[in-house]
């Protein structure tokens, strides 16, 4: 299994398999644009900006399991990640990322990189970094900023 076995809904509403990114390097993101950590969509905008020329792309997942800090429609997400913060990497329609009714993909990504605790996503920003072979390679904490991440990425584009 790989994430390419997976597929999931655009925020337009198309389904789009995974397989799409195959080759590429992946940051795969779960989000939400009232969050204190919402900022953070400009630093994985830039992370896709400096590197998807060389095989890279984030993937961002919105998600209203946290404290209720996603509650608009998937066009109002849309829209306020393209406006506010210029997001231009592909965004996918909302979804659940833990418990009984979590998105087949963030199943397998929890199980693949387990957190520090448990295996559930505990806050919105949860990163996963994935390899042009689709496996999960890494996950990072809500707090860890994307520029943090960087070095991965390069490591991961060289090999």
């Amino acid at each position: 299994m790989t994430v390419y076995n997976y597929s999931a809904p655009l925020i337009s509403g198309e389904d789009k398999p995974l397989s799409d990114y195959e080759d590429q390097v992946m940051l795969i993101v779960n989000t939400a644009t009232q969050c204190g950590f919402t900022p953070q969509l400009k630093g994985l905008e830039k992370l896709h900006e400096t590197y998807k020329d060389k095989g890279f792309t984030v993937l961002g997942f919105p998600c209203n399991q946290f404290g209720n800090q996603e509650p608009g429609t998937n066009e109002e997400v849309a829209e306020t990640c393209r406006l506010e913060y210029g997001v231009d990497f592909p965004l996918f329609a909302k979804v659940n990322v833990k418990g009984e009714q979590a998105h087949p993909l963030f199943k397998y990504l929890t199980e693949e990189a387990k957190g520090m605790i448990t295996e559930d996503i505990k806050w919105n920003f949860t990163k996963f970094l994935v390899d042009r072979e689709g496996h999960v390679v890494k996950r990072y904490a809500p707090m860890t900023k994307p520029e943090k991440i960087s070095q991965d990425i390069e490591k991961m584009l060289e090999s």
